[in-house]
């Protein structure tokens, strides 16, 4: 036996390793090859102190054989047992050796039930999640600015990659027709006929009306041409040409007489008029079939212009480019509110029971659905990864991680051995045998 019959788990050619199973292959190395050369030491011993007992030596060579020889039976078991955890010794086909490479499919289904029930169990996942007060610890670290900064800074990112990935025409597709069927589904007459007759109760209209006076009367003001004009026009053709310029001047001046005193006259009967008028066109709006038949088609004709459908897709243009400048901008009111809103959470969750027990209910409810739901899928990730590994490499990555904590098995069997030889040759000395 040599000690490359002991060391037959190196790496063949063309096998990847990482930088982590090379420092565990050199240290598994290291390992083997401490445990063999006390193997070597005490063979020698045992030869040197066989031969030094046939010399007369006296009789301290007869323990130390004793000794030497029980430590390497115990070396010899030893490095068995551990050798045959994951290939055949000298490769000779001993029965129940090999035990990881032929059983590797029932160790990774051994693997994922013991994960699953000792893991993933309801219990221990709430459990665990108590002790950890996910929380209370979130709230701590919230409540930091320099934290509350990060995250405002990494929830900007992810608005800008958010808004960048999104196609512009798709957006702007959804929201026109979200727009258009959330109108066309709701009828907007009855709604229109409550607020026209708020807006009357209250009086607000009245501006409306003031502008609407001033702006006919500077029109008239601006437009003295045009509006005798149009009278000049309809006259009839018999009439003479200064009958027709005098009515077109009584009329112009009896229009911007009107106009005037609608203006200056808050009490002016027209004013009252269209108060009335008004008023009963709120009340068809609400009551009224025909008048709401009439409203919901020219709604339904203003909808469905291209006029207005690149009005509401425009919209997205406006909301994305305020979004992205406020995103980038790390004084904009809409990080600062962000980031307000980060603290303010922060110091809640620090100093409200309440809030701490709801997020961590909810956290816990959560991760045990997924758990309680997901445990096979979970469990078949160990099972099927071990599963989907050859024999060897099964065989070779289990004894990377553990080979080198095994092989002070040897070690141990080598020294114990040892002593429980020089005992059991000591008794026999002292017994007279």
């Amino acid at each position: 036996m040599t000690p490359t019959d002991l060391d037959s788990g190196g790496t063949r050619p063309g096998d990847a390793l990482s930088p982590g199973d090379e420092a565990r292959l050199r240290g598994l190395r290291r390992m083997k090859a401490v445990a063999t050369g006390l193997l070597l030491l005490v063979a020698a011993v045992y030869g040197l102190a066989t031969w030094a007992e046939h010399a007369g030596a006296g009789g301290w060579a007869g323990y130390v054989a004793s000794a030497a020889e029980a430590g390497m039976v115990g070396a010899l078991a030893d490095w068995f047992a551990v050798t045959a955890l994951f290939r055949h010794p000298l490769g000779l086909p001993i029965p129940h050796t090999a035990i990881i490479p032929t059983r590797k499919d029932q160790l990774g289904e051994s693997l994922g039930d013991f994960v699953g029930e000792n893991f993933l169990a309801e219990d221990v996942v709430r459990a665990r999640l108590r002790a950890i007060g996910l929380a209370g610890r979130l709230g701590a670290w919230l409540a930091r600015p320099e934290n509350a900064d990060r995250v405002t800074a990494e929830l900007a990112t992810g608005v800008r990659g958010g808004l960048t990935v999104l196609r512009d025409a798709d957006v702007q597709a959804v929201i026109g027709e979200a727009i258009t069927r959330r109108a066309d589904a709701v009828e907007i007459s009855p709604g229109l006929g409550r607020v026209l007759e708020r807006v009357i109760a209250d009086g607000g209209h009245h501006r409306a009306v003031d502008l609407l006076c001033t702006q006919a009367h500077d029109w008239l003001v601006k437009h003295r041409d045009s509006v005798l004009a149009a009278v000049e026009g309809g006259a009839p053709g018999w009439t003479p040409r200064f009958v027709d310029r005098r009515v077109g001047d009584r009329v112009y001046r009896e229009l911007l007489r009107f106009a005037a005193e609608m203006r200056d006259s808050p009490e002016h009967p027209a004013r009252a008029a269209l108060d009335r008028f008004l008023t009963d066109f709120a009340r068809q709006l609400r009551t009224d079939e025909e008048t709401r038949a009439r409203v919901e088609r020219l709604k339904a004709d203003l909808l469905h212009r291209p006029e207005i459908q690149e009005l509401i897709a425009s919209a997205w243009d406006t909301v994305r480019a305020m979004i992205l400048s406020a995103a980038e901008d790390e004084r904009s009111a809409l990080r600062l509110r962000a980031r307000a809103a980060i603290l303010s959470l922060g110091t809640r969750l620090t100093t409200e029971e309440r809030l701490r027990a709801k997020l961590d209910g909810w956290v816990t409810d959560a991760t045990v659905h997924v758990v309680s739901g997901y445990r096979k899928e979970i469990t078949a990730l160990i099972t099927d990864t071990v599963a989907s590994w050859d024999a060897r490499t099964t065989s070779r990555k289990i004894e990377l991680h553990i080979g080198r904590d095994l092989q002070f098995i040897r070690l141990n069997g080598t020294i114990i051995g040892a002593l429980a030889g020089l005992a059991i040759h000591t008794l026999t000395r002292l017994a007279g045998w």
